[in-house]
C-alpha cells in the first residue's frame, strides 16, 4: 500500500478539494477504475429505471451472474456524496454479483452540490422500497434484499437499514465498506491518517461543505452513530486500518454489537480508503471481496 501510494503521489493527480464539483466528476470518472479489476463478463448487466425520491426516474444498473432472478443487493456508491457514479463501480458491482450471487443493483442517486442533503438518502430509501415492493419487476428474486455501498455509500446504506427497521422492511444483511458515521469528523483517526493516506482532510471538507449545511450534521441520516440501532439488520463490516474513517466505523460495529445486531467485521491491516477498488495490484482487495461474498452469501 505504501508503494502505490508513492506512485499515485508521483502522478501527481489534482486534488479533488482544488477543483469544481464538475471537473471533479470526470477526474473520478476518468481513474476509479485504473486500478481495479477488469469488468468480469456476466450473464446479465442491463440498464434498469427506479423511482428517486423526488419522484423523478433515477438510472440503475442490474448485474447478475445468471440468467435466472435471484436475491437482490442494493448497491451504493461511494463518493462522498459529491462524485461517483454508475461507471466508476461498474467493476466492484460485477465482483459483487459474480461472487455472491446475489442479483446487484446499482443506483445513479443525485449529488451534490445540485442536490444537497437529503437527497442521496431519499433516494437510496426509494429504490431500496421500490426493488423490495416488487421484485420480479426488477429482474430479482422474491426474497429479502441486502443493501451495502462504500464510503458515503456505506453511510447510505446504514441509513438505508436504519429506515428498513423503522418501516418494518425484511432486510437480509447490510454491508458497510469503509463508512463514514459521525457528525464532525473529529475523531483521532481523522487526524491521525489526515494527509498522505489517499483521502485527506481536506478532501473530506470540500465533500462535507458541498453535501450538508454544519448545523445539520448530528442529523442520523448523515451520522447514523448518532442513532437508535436496536433492531436494525445484521451487519458486515469492512474497515481499512489507514483511513480516517476507520475509528467511526469502529464505533458503529461496537454500537451495533452493544444493541444485539450481529456484528461481522473484517478489519483489513496496512490498507488506506478505497483499497477494495484495488484488486489490481492489491491481494487484500480481492479478499476483502470474498469476505463480502460470503457473508451476502450466509444471508
Amino acid at each position: 500500500m505504501a508503494g502505490l501510494l508513492d506512485r499515485i503521489h508521483r502522478a501527481k493527480r489534482q486534488p479533488f478539494h482544488t477543483m469544481s464539483p464538475v471537473a471533479a466528476r470526470a477526474a473520478y470518472d476518468a481513474a476509479a477504475e485504473v486500478l481495479d479489476f477488469p469488468r468480469a463478463p456476466l450473464a446479465r448487466v442491463q440498464a434498469l429505471s427506479l423511482p428517486g425520491g423526488d419522484g423523478t426516474p433515477r438510472p440503475a444498473r442490474l448485474y447478475a451472474a445468471s440468467h435466472e432472478p435471484g436475491p437482490g443487493l442494493l448497491y451504493l456508491h461511494g463518493g462522498g456524496f459529491v462524485i461517483g457514479s454508475l461507471e466508476t463501480h461498474d467493476s466492484l458491482c460485477r465482483q459483487l454479483a459474480l461472487r455472491s450471487g446475489r442479483t446487484v443493483v446499482a443506483l445513479d442517486y443525485r449529488l451534490a452540490p445540485e442536490h444537497r442533503f437529503p437527497a442521496a438518502v431519499d433516494d437510496a430509501w426509494a429504490a431500496l422500497q421500490a426493488l423490495s415492493a416488487d421484485p420480479a419487476r426488477h429482474g430479482l428474486a422474491a426474497a429479502p434484499l441486502a443493501v451495502a455501498g462504500d464510503s458515503a455509500g456505506g453511510t447510505l446504506a446504514a441509513v438505508c437499514a436504519l429506515l428498513a427497521r423503522d418501516h418494518r422492511l425484511p432486510l437480509a444483511l447490510q454491508l458497510l465498506i469503509t463508512p463514514g458515521t459521525t457528525a464532525l469528523a473529529d475523531t483521532p483517526s481523522h487526524h491521525l491518517f489526515a494527509h498522505g493516506f489517499l483521502l485527506d482532510r481536506e478532501a473530506i471538507t470540500w465533500f462535507f461543505d458541498h453535501y450538508i449545511a454544519r448545523e445539520q450534521r448530528h442529523d442520523w441520516r448523515f451520522a447514523p452513530l448518532e442513532a437508535d440501532v436496536d433492531g436494525v439488520a445484521p451487519a458486515a463490516v469492512i474497515l481499512a486500518e489507514c483511513d480516517p474513517l476507520v475509528d467511526e466505523g469502529l464505533a458503529y460495529a461496537d454500537r451495533l454489537r452493544a444493541a444485539g445486531v450481529p456484528v461481522q467485521l473484517e478489519l483489513v491491516r496496512g490498507m488506506t480508503h478505497d483499497f477494495i477498488k484495488m484488486g489490481r495490484v492489491l491481494k487484500e482487495a480481492s479478499a476483502a471481496l470474498d469476505f463480502a461474498a460470503a457473508v451476502l452469501r450466509e444471508s
